[in-house]
């Protein structure tokens, strides 16, 4: 068996899929509306002091970075992943001065949900940061 096939307590695993559910779907609409390329996400780009013809591709790669993650066999490459595309929205809202609570750290609020859910759910992980691996 591997490590990550250990078995997970059914609580551990509801709040793992609760967690990441939450993360992924902000994530999922975030990409959705990059790729619909409404008013608002136009009106942020300019903001941001980005073109609005990047949208579609920030748009796909979200979402491939999101369907890695929701693979199980590949969510651990997809949270890492992640972690680097939020780390990008961070440095940009930092960069125009955006609010630090609101803006700034969002994707930090976001990819700490993502990471939760991994730890709760993959004894890998756990093994990682040296958990215990149940």
């Amino acid at each position: 068996m591997r490590t990550s096939e250990v078995s997970v307590s059914r609580a551990r695993l509801w709040t793992s899929r609760v967690v990441g559910g939450a993360a992924v779907a902000f994530l999922v609409f975030d990409a959705a509306i990059k790729l619909a390329v409404i008013p608002p996400v136009v009106d942020a780009f300019a903001k941001l002091g980005m073109p609005v013809a990047l949208a579609q591709g920030i748009g796909v790669l979200e979402l491939f970075c999101v369907a890695l993650y929701v693979i199980p066999a590949t969510s651990a490459l997809g949270a890492i992943l992640l972690t680097g595309f939020l780390g990008g929205a961070i440095a940009i809202h930092t960069r125009v001065g955006d609010p630090l609570v609101s803006h700034v750290l969002f994707p930090t609020y976001v990819g700490a949900l993502l990471w939760t859910a991994l730890f709760l759910r993959d004894a890998r992980v756990r093994a990682l940061v040296g958990a215990d691996a149940r």
